[in-house]
């Protein structure tokens, strides 16, 4: 990789400002996406072994979505506020990975 060829970037930090080359590694990572609150993601790779809710349901925030077993510990997945179910993306036995949509809510 040739460093002459890369661009001169400006950035400030408080009332001082530099120039900096970016690394191929910084422009090509992966860009930050807020969190959707309707979503209900996977925080660790695992398996489902159980599903309480089913499309369409309404669910009480506190209520157990479903149980996620990692690690050989089984994790209970809730409902993060009162809703209703718009779609289960997950089936019983399924291997899922890290942030992997597994509820929909409306």
């Amino acid at each position: 990789m040739n460093d002459d060829k890369q661009e001169l970037v400006d950035f400030q930090i408080l009332s001082l400002k530099y120039k900096t080359k970016l690394t191929r590694k910084y422009k090509e990572r992966k860009k930050y996406r807020p969190k959707n609150p309707k979503e209900v993601r996977s925080v660790i790779p695992g398996t489902i072994t159980g599903i309480n809710v089913k499309n369409g349901q309404k669910v009480k925030g506190g209520e157990v979505l479903l149980q996620l077993e990692a690690m050989k510990m089984v994790n209970n997945i809730h409902m993060p506020f009162d809703g209703v179910i718009k779609n289960v993306y997950v089936k019983v036995g399924q291997k899922i990975p890290k942030d992997y949509l597994m509820v929909e809510l409306e």
